[in-house]
């Protein structure tokens, strides 16, 4: 069938997210990044706690909802991530769990690194493929910030956010939302991204062609070696790799 779309993955695909440059928090002697510190500091409006009580108790909370939401592919919002341990520790003020929310999404939104030429190769591509962003993200409002202030928005057709559809890559809702709101079909587009399971192995799955886009993987070779799925279409460093790869492709198979 004819290519007639492009999804992409949003963070470390066009933008970056640097998770390794938070805060460093020491825990249990040792020391990782993590918003854990400002988490601590903001519940202290609330209840008295220690920070290793504080993060152990996070970390049972976390485990009690894995088998209803991450082992499922069931997207957990930030906001009812945040109400249930609350609940846990007994704090019944709703303020509580929305603060925890701004605090962990400000902490990563000072993490995000904007890619402006990322804008140039998505305005060259707009006007031959419909675009859309496929994005595992537990907060919205973040992800679309980002997209405004990454002046990507207005080259976009379409945006997914698994929060809003509650399905995460590599569940094949979460793409299925994308094509059915595009009108397109699996074999119409090409999925862009960094993670091998989510989105070469989500968009395979569905018979979508798929580029994997490296910038961010320390040793590609000996990723995907340790793959256990499918093989991407294409493999590219950098976005503006991209328009060249798909150059002459309107009208034919990717």
């Amino acid at each position: 069938m004819a290519l007639r779309g492009v999804l992409f993955d949003l963070f470390d695909t066009l933008v970056d997210l640097h998770m390794d440059r938070l805060p460093p928090v020491e825990i249990d002697g040792r020391r990782h990044p993590s918003t854990l510190g400002a988490l601590h500091r903001a519940f202290g409006r609330f209840a008295e706690l220690d920070l290793e009580a504080f993060a152990a108790e996070l970390r049972r909370s976390d485990r009690e909802l894995f088998p209803s939401h991450y082992a499922k592919g069931i997207e957990l919002p930030t906001l009812e991530r945040f109400a249930a341990l609350c609940r846990r520790l007994g704090v019944d003020d709703p303020e509580a769990p929305e603060l925890l929310t701004r605090t962990h999404m400000g902490q990563l939104r000072e993490q995000i690194r904007l890619l402006p030429h990322h804008r140039d190769v998505l305005a060259e591509l707009a006007p031959r493929f419909s675009l859309a962003v496929v994005s595992n993200f537990s907060h919205s409002p973040l992800a679309l910030k980002t997209l405004d202030e990454a002046g990507l928005r207005g080259h976009l057709d379409n945006v997914v956010i698994s929060e809003e559809v509650r399905f995460r890559k590599p569940r094949p809702e979460i793409f299925q939302a994308a094509l059915g709101n595009l009108g397109l079909q699996a074999a119409e587009v090409l999925h862009v991204g960094d993670s091998l399971r989510d989105d070469i192995g989500g968009g395979a799955a569905l018979g979508i062609a798929t580029v994997w886009i490296t910038r961010r993987i320390a040793d590609p070779e000996a990723a995907l070696a340790a793959h256990e799925g499918p093989p991407p279409a294409h493999v590219i460093r950098d976005l503006t790799e991209l328009p060249e790869l798909l150059r002459g492709r309107e009208g034919t198979g990717a």
